[in-house]
């Protein structure tokens, strides 16, 4: 189910006010339309009411993680088609597989150019829709050539 606006509704989770407004901010210059959640909880509730076009998601959150947030995402069929770009501070190759086994369609560390996040963005909007299926042989494919 899927919401026709004149702008894509990016949902940003980020529990530091700064990066939260900073990404907002940056969002609505480029043509989004931003929500914004400060926990996985919050992120999870506001997904189901929203249905956001994609979701931001940092990883190091407090009342649910977003690792569970996203699991839980993915989980409904009300939200499982939602993009979800893990956002973390972590570079390791682990916390990029671990993000996408939980079901992140996409990983980008912090700090990032906010160019770059936007790019990123179009490109999952852009992007067909994939069945879990294919997202995780894209996901093994992607990790293999890093």
């Amino acid at each position: 189910m899927t919401t026709t606006r004149a702008q894509p509704l990016v949902l940003v989770v980020e529990d530091y006010p700064d990066a939260r407004e900073m990404y907002a901010a940056y969002l609505q210059f480029s043509g989004f339309e931003v929500a914004e959640a400060t926990n996985g909880l919050e992120a999870v509730e506001m997904a189901e009411t929203l249905m956001p076009d994609i979701i931001l998601m940092d990883l190091a959150l407090p009342r649910m993680d977003g690792w569970e947030a996203t699991r839980r995402l993915k989980g409904n069929d009300r939200t499982r088609h939602i993009p979800v770009v893990a956002l973390t501070g972590h570079a390791l190759a682990g916390h990029a597989e671990g993000a996408r086994q939980a079901g992140c369609d996409a990983f980008v560390t912090k700090p990032c150019l906010p160019d770059a996040l936007v790019a990123e963005i179009k490109r999952l909007l852009e992007s067909p829709p994939r069945s879990a299926e294919d997202a995780g042989r894209a996901a093994r494919r992607s990790m293999k050539r890093s």
